[in-house]
Formats: C-alpha cells, sequence, structure tokens
C-alpha cells in the first residue's frame, strides 16, 4: 500500500495548480484524440487512452502500446462585479489570479488479437479545483476562500475481454491519491481578522466498467461507468496565524479531518463510419449529488471546523465528435461539448463560482511508422453567473455568499505521443 501511495505522490507532482474545467470540478482532459472531438470518445475508445474512456474497447488495439500525453492550460481569473458581507452595500470588482498548469496522462496496453483479450494500466487526473485571490488581506471574499486547491491522480490497471466478435467488455481498479489544501482569512470583527490553513491528503479505491457493441461494420455503441470515490482526509495539518493583533482564539497548529466525496460517473455514446469521416455523440452524466457538504472537523479548536451546505445536483454533458481522416496517416478533428453546472444558485461561492459551460474544440491526428502523435486546442466559454445568495453560515454572526455576476473563460493545448511494439 506504501508503495502505491509513494507512487501517486510523485504523479500529482507535475500539478502545479489544478482547477475545473468540467462541471463541478471534473476534469475529463485524459487523452488530446478525444479532447479534440469534444470528449465524444465512448463508442470509438481506440487508442490507449480507452482506459478513461471506455475499457472494453482495448481490444480493438494490436500489440503493446505505450501513450505519453499533457495538456497546457491557460486559466485567466474569473470576475466578479458586485457584493458580498465584506463589501456592504457598496459594489465591487474581483479578478481571481490567473493561473497555468499542466494536466499529465500515461497509458500502457497489450492486446492479444488471437485470444481476444488485452489489458494494460493508465494515469490521469480526473478531478481538480484551484482559485487564488489575488490579496489574502484586502479581498471581498477573504472570509470564505483566499486559495483552495484540490488534487489527485488515479492509477487504474485495466483488462478486456472479447464476448464474440461483435461484443467486447472491459474493467479497471482504481487507486487514487488526493490532496487539499484550503486558505481563508476569516472576519471576526472590522479590523480583527486571523488566516487559516488546511493541508491535508488521502487515499480512496473505485472501480470501473465498460461495454462495446460493433453493431454494424460501421456502427458502434458504448458505455462506461466509473464508480465514486470517498476520500478520506486524515491527519491534516490546520494552521492558524494573527496577522493583525491579538484573537480570542489559539494560533498554532492543529489536527484536523474531513472526507471529500468524488462523483460517480457514466456514459452511453454512438459512433459512426462514413468512409473517411466518422461521428459520435455521448451523454456523458456526473452525479455530483453526493457533494452535499463541505466538512472539516477540527477536534483540538471546534472553532476552526468547517461546514458549509452544497447540495450539489447530478447532471448530463452532451458531446459531439468529428473526424475527417484526410489521408490514412493525417485526421483532422473538431467537437463540441455543453456541460452544466450541478451547482444550485443558492450555495453557490467563491470556492468555485460554476456555471454552464461550452466547449469547442479542435485538433489532429499524424501517424508514421509505428508512432501516433495526436494533438488538441479547446476553448471554454463559462457562461455569466448572476446570482443572489448572501446567508448566514459558518462562524457566529458570520454571512457567506455574493451578490453580483461572475464572468470567464479559459483554453487548452495539448499532445500526446504514443509507440506501438
Amino acid at each position: 500500500m506504501r508503495g502505491w501511495r509513494v507512487f501517486a505522490v510523485l504523479l500529482v507532482l507535475p500539478l502545479t495548480a489544478s482547477t475545473s474545467f468540467a462541471a463541478g470540478f471534473r476534469l475529463p482532459e485524459t487523452g488530446n484524440k478525444a479532447n479534440a472531438m469534444g470528449f465524444a470518445f465512448t463508442a470509438q475508445a481506440d487508442n490507449p487512452s480507452a482506459i478513461y474512456f471506455n475499457p472494453a474497447g482495448l481490444t480493438q488495439l494490436e500489440k503493446n502500446n505505450i501513450a505519453l500525453g499533457v495538456t497546457y492550460t491557460n486559466l485567466p481569473g474569473a470576475e466578479f462585479t458586485g457584493t458580498t458581507p465584506l463589501t456592504g452595500p457598496v459594489t465591487r470588482s474581483e479578478t481571481q489570479e490567473d493561473l497555468t498548469f499542466f494536466l499529465p496522462n500515461m497509458y500502457f496496453t497489450h492486446t492479444n488479437k488471437a485470444r481476444g483479450i488485452a489489458y494494460g494500466v493508465g494515469i490521469f487526473a480526473p478531478f481538480g479545483l484551484g482559485q487564488e485571490y489575488q490579496n489574502p488581506d484586502t479581498s471581498i471574499f477573504r472570509n470564505q476562500v483566499t486559495e483552495v486547491e484540490i488534487q489527485t491522480i488515479v492509477v487504474n490497471p485495466t483488462i478486456a475481454f472479447d464476448i464474440n466478435e461483435a461484443v467486447s467488455v472491459g474493467f479497471g481498479v482504481d487507486f487514487l491519491y488526493g490532496k487539499v489544501e484550503y486558505l481563508t482569512t476569516p472576519v471576526l470583527a472590522p479590523g480583527l481578522q486571523f488566516k487559516t490553513k488546511l493541508e491535508g491528503e488521502g487515499t480512496a479505491w473505485g472501480y470501473n466498467a465498460g461495454i462495446l457493441v460493433k453493431a454494424t461494420k460501421n456502427l458502434k455503441i458504448g458505455a462506461h461507468f466509473r464508480s465514486p470515490y470517498t476520500l478520506e482526509i486524515e491527519d491534516a495539518d490546520f494552521t492558524a496565524s494573527d496577522p493583525t493583533g491579538p484573537v480570542p482564539l489559539p494560533m498554532g497548529t492543529t489536527k484536523a479531518f474531513g472526507t471529500l466525496k468524488l462523483p460517480a460517473t457514466a456514459a452511453v455514446g454512438v459512433s459512426y463510419n462514413f468512409g473517411r469521416v466518422t461521428i459520435e455523440a455521448d451523454a456523458d452524466w456526473t452525479f455530483w449529488s453526493s457533494f452535499q457538504e463541505l466538512k472539516i472537523t477540527n477536534t483540538s479548536v471546534p472553532q476552526y471546523s468547517v461546514n458549509r451546505a452544497q447540495n450539489w445536483e447530478d447532471v448530463c454533458a452532451f458531446r459531439l465528435g468529428l473526424e475527417y481522416r484526410v489521408t490514412d496517416p493525417f485526421a483532422l478533428r473538431a467537437g463540441f461539448s455543453y456541460d452544466p453546472t450541478p451547482v444550485p444558485a443558492e450555495t453557490l461561492s467563491p470556492l468555485l463560482p460554476d456555471s454552464d459551460r461550452l466547449y469547442y474544440t479542435l485538433g489532429a491526428g499524424f501517424k508514421f511508422g509505428n508512432w501516433t502523435i495526436d494533438v488538441s486546442g479547446i476553448y471554454i466559454d463559462k457562461q455569466d453567473r448572476t446570482v443572489s445568495n448572501i446567508r448566514p453560515e459558518g462562524l457566529p454572526g458570520q454571512l457567506v455568499g455574493q451578490n453580483g455576476t461572475w464572468t470567464g473563460y479559459s483554453w487548452l493545448a495539448g499532445v500526446d505521443i504514443a509507440y506501438k511494439f
């Protein structure tokens, strides 16, 4: 167990920061062919990233395949205009820090076509969240959050079988490592505030399964389910410091714990091949109703504990992808995805000011010899979101929430390099 944990810690290091791209804080950017097709890949699943999108597709591959990829992310800070509990009736604007980082993915697969069996292992980051406000001492959200990061990495061994010429199935086990960092500057009274920082890590286990049906020579239907994860953050360090003067609470480092419930996901896809053109449409569910509260318990100093209602809802994203194979070695791709937010207006917060998202994707694939290169580019249009939800929550006499409008966008670019041997 310790070896798995150390391995996961080393893998999560390239995630210098994390943020959310799908609704909530799910990250579907786990393979650049799928990225370029708007993540509509459940029924194709014809490269090593099938381990994530639909493991049943592994039996379509040949011999051994190794794939390494990365997605570069540029996230200009979201902008808020309105009022918060700290501004009173005065309208203010605040912009989050700009973030850039890299999302890695790695896959190895082996397929024995004669026996109709395949296996492999995938490594990817399925969830992540990152927000940072520019000045923790003056931010209009400082009593709620000044910085938050959730980083995850999954190691996913997988096996797949052909049931017959038309049907294949796949199964996998997921080991997830997660790291959480959460900073706030609670305000107890005018001019009286202190800083808190929670740092912790934990692990969780899950599973996934998929099926692929080749209904006709050109028509494929796929389905995939990935279980939820219960990430136990135990023995976390909770540090409080006082930059403004004495406060009637203990300072220093204490211990805290919490549970982060990451959602199950499921997808159904249909792809059809028209000669050199392949199209696919997917419905992709994220069962965010598992995320009902953000709860961090400090047994030493109960005043530092956090218990905030979230009440997120299950959502279904719709994805559409197109590939045009210009020549046998060269393909062009495009896609579109609509991803609705799971966050209800009454609990939307500066921790994650989420909104409905529109994805516009482009990319290309190149094959030469045993090598394949896939590239993708993604523009995410975050729809403007206006909420009015200032309410009492947290420390006695404290208010949270905001009345105003959030705006934002982001863009990504990635490359995968694969080798068959």
